[in-house]
C-alpha cells in the first residue's frame, strides 16, 4: 500500500513516497534528510496530530477558551477526543497550563489551556 506523505518537520515539505504493508512501512523515497524519513515512518504507522480547540466557559454566554493536547493525539481518535471536549465547560478563574481534560480517551494526553482568563 503506497501512500505520499508531506513532510511536515521542516519548511522545504519534501513530498515522501511510502510503502509498506499498511501497518509497517517497507520502502521510503524523496525525504530530503533523516528526521523526514523518521517522520514519514511515523506517519505512516501511527499518524499523531495535535488538538486544537476550544471549550464552553461555565455563566459565561459567549466566551470560550482556546485549549491544546499537551502530546500529540492519534488520529484516529480526534473525533473521540472533541465528543467530549464538545461537552466540557470550566470555572474561571483558569491559567495557562492548566489541566481541562485529564488522559482524553484513554491517550495518556492532557487538554491544557492555552490563556489566562481571571
Amino acid at each position: 500500500m503506497k501512500k505520499e506523505i508531506i513532510c511536515t518537520v521542516c519548511p522545504r515539505g519534501c513530498h515522501i513516497l511510502v510503502d509498506g504493508d499498511g501497518k509497517n512501512a517497507v520502502s521510503v523515497e524523496g525525504y530530503g534528510c533523516k528526521r523526514g524519513l523518521t517522520y514519514a515512518e511515523a506517519e505512516y504507522s501511527n499518524p499523531v496530530r495535535i488538538l486544537t480547540t476550544t471549550v464552553k466557559v461555565e455563566n459565561k454566554e459567549n466566551e470560550l477558551l482556546p485549549v491544546r493536547s499537551n502530546m500529540p493525539v492519534p488520529q484516529g481518535k480526534l473525533f473521540e477526543c472533541m465528543e467530549i471536549i464538545k461537552k466540557t465547560a470550566v470555572k474561571l478563574p483558569v491559567k495557562r497550563y492548566d489541566v481541562i481534560v485529564k488522559d482524553i480517551c484513554g491517550t495518556g494526553v492532557d487538554i491544557v489551556a492555552t490563556k489566562d482568563i481571571p
